[in-house]
């Protein structure tokens, strides 16, 4: 049993990076989020912007990375594992790896609209009628 997990919702900060040794793979991405942090001196909405990296392995990370594109919204459901070390200076050093269980595709980003919508364009009647006058 994992002690910790988390379900986070955050659009890709830029394309995932699909990374893939003999016949093992693993695709790495960040997701960011915006979160309200109160108002400012002149009363106007502060955000604090947070962000995360995640691991997906196999097939998964595959479709990720195939996927999605900067700016895509994902789901992630994803179980913490710890690690530490001991770096060069002789000092203890402590992180976090966040390992995609599952995802799911949100809302898609400006590009994926974009490259949608370009495609809609070339097979729709009526849009090649619209582009050719």
């Amino acid at each position: 049993m994992n002690s910790f997990t988390l379900t986070a919702v955050g659009n890709l900060a830029r394309n995932p990076e699909l990374v893939t040794k003999g016949d093992k793979s693993h695709a790495r991405f960040c997701l960011v989020g915006n979160d309200y942090a109160g108002k400012d001196e002149e009363g106007a909405a502060r955000e604090v912007t947070t962000s995360l990296w995640f691991v997906a392995f196999g097939a998964m990370g595959e479709a990720i990375a195939r996927n999605s594109l900067k700016g895509d919204q994902l789901i992630v459901d994803a179980r913490v594992r710890s690690s530490n070390w001991t770096d060069d200076q002789g000092e203890k050093q402590y992180d976090h790896s966040f390992i995609v269980q599952g995802f799911r595709f949100g809302a898609p980003g400006k590009l994926k609209r974009e490259e949608l919508d370009a495609r809609r364009g070339e097979s729709h009647p009526a849009a090649r009628a619209v582009n050719e006058s």
